[in-house]
């Protein structure tokens, strides 16, 4: 054997002791979570970048094998945006949120419960898992409401009603249907689209779906995939865990500010509803949800009930 074949092996070995090792350390936390259900709010840069999908589809997958339920819920803003300019639809944003008319949310369903969730579908079967895309109209699965927006006028103080059109709020979820998954070998995808009562389609924000779905079923663990690392103080740096009070006190002193804020509330409301404990996460971060679930510290920012 030359030497060369001798340092190959031990470097090979050396691998293998340093996976064994990881393993080893993750098992406490997979015990931990096996049985529980884990709402992963899937959208921004992890969905975009190849590399990052595919890790995406194999965390869940792995989720899956060692015994947890995942349950995912994606997003598709920017896809929505490219159609809508080649269709030559013109749409404008109130607070972050779509002004959805009609031709819009059906342009808004197409992309959302088509392309998109069959995309995630495909990656996470293609690496041994069995998904199956869904949207809040199968099985009555989310009856959403429309969602209203106020607006004041600086000068007289007379407060408006906005009309953001087809944009929803998730008015009830059907959690029985979800529960039924629990005990099989599929991972629900689901698109955030609404069925208002009078048959109407709704967009639903993302986050605001799959936290909705996370309070419904009393998930052990809601995960909103950003593209930020997480919630941050007045320096910049991670805060890594927060109470609900804690959150709110964020929010009143401007530490936490704009497009953060809307997450940060989502979570506090899942925490509200039942859940175990919100995380905003990185997900430009390759296995952010492994690193987040099966590691001491996580990687983002946990937001739990006071005590």
């Amino acid at each position: 054997m030359t030497d060369k074949t001798t340092l190959d092996l031990d470097k090979q070995k050396a691998s293998w002791i340093k996976k064994a090792s990881i393993l080893s350390e993750a098992l406490p936390y997979m015990r931990r979570y096996s049985g529980k259900t884990i709402v992963i709010k899937y959208g921004g840069h992890a969905m975009g970048d190849e590399d990052l999908a595919l890790s995406f589809a194999h965390d869940v997958v792995l989720m899956k094998q060692v015994g947890m339920n995942p349950i995912v819920v994606h997003g598709g803003g920017p896809q929505i945006g490219r159609m809508l300019e080649r269709l030559k639809i013109e749409s404008s944003f109130i607070d972050g949120l779509r002004v959805t008319n009609k031709a819009t949310v059906e342009v808004v369903e197409m992309v959302l419960s088509g392309n998109i969730n069959k995309s995630i579908v495909g990656a996470i079967n293609s690496v041994g898992g069995h998904a199956i895309g869904l949207s809040g109209k199968d099985n009555n699965l989310v009856v959403a409401e429309p969602l209203r927006r106020t607006w004041k006028d600086p000068n007289s103080q007379i407060e408006r009603v906005l009309d953001l059109g087809f944009v929803g709020y998730p008015k009830h979820v059907n959690a029985g249907f979800l529960e039924m998954f629990q005990d099989t070998n599929i991972i629900p995808v689901i698109a955030p689209i609404g069925l208002g009562e009078k048959g109407e389609t709704y967009n639903i924000n993302a986050d605001t779906m799959a936290g909705a779905l996370a309070g419904s079923v009393k998930a052990e663990r809601l995960l909103l995939l950003t593209d930020v690392a997480g919630v941050l103080d007045k320096d910049k740096k991670l805060v890594s865990e927060l109470t609900e009070g804690q959150t709110r006190a964020l929010i009143e002193d401007g530490t936490i500010y704009g497009g953060m804020i809307p997450k940060v509330d989502t979570c506090v409301h899942a925490v509200e509803k039942g859940v175990g404990g919100s995380v905003i996460i990185d997900g430009r971060v390759e296995h952010a949800l492994l690193l987040e679930l099966f590691t001491e510290h996580g990687v983002g920012t946990l937001i739990r009930k006071d005590s």
